[in-house]
């Protein structure tokens, strides 16, 4: 995808990147990368054989998040991330993982460089959030 994404300052980011086909097809990219790229593989360890419930938990979340239509909160509710990823050993390793397919995926779909640099700012410290391993200095 190339050009600039044309916006307004009402949009919000889930209007200007294209609403459901965009943010689905980021999700969908972002699973292909964490399910092929070898730079992922603990990332893709901590996910069931099947990604498809991953996708469309990640697909509602991120719908809501960016500013769209709260899909997750109204079937699961309150996200609770941080709690939800307990069970994981996330660390540094694991949230540079998450955010190479985040930031290839985002690469390829959004085209507005302002947008998709801020989008990719939070998604990182929404990732650096779910460390909860403890590590050595």
């Amino acid at each position: 995808m190339t050009g600039e994404t044309t916006f307004t300052a009402a949009a919000t980011p889930y209007q200007a990147i294209g609403g459901e086909a965009v943010v689905r097809a980021l999700v969908q990219r972002f699973y292909q990368l964490m399910d092929s790229l070898p730079e992922s593989y603990a990332i893709r360890q901590l996910h069931p054989a099947d990604l498809r419930g991953s996708e469309e938990k990640l697909f509602m979340f991120l719908s809501g998040w960016l500013g769209g239509p709260q899909l997750y909160v109204e079937k699961f509710g309150q996200p609770f991330l941080r709690a939800r990823h307990l069970p994981f050993a996330i660390g540094a390793a694991e949230r540079d993982q998450w955010m190479l397919c985040m930031r290839t995926a985002m690469n390829e779909l959004i085209a507005d460089t302002p947008l998709r640099a801020r989008l990719e700012k939070a998604l990182a410290d929404l990732a650096d959030h779910m460390r909860n391993r403890a590590e050595p200095a």
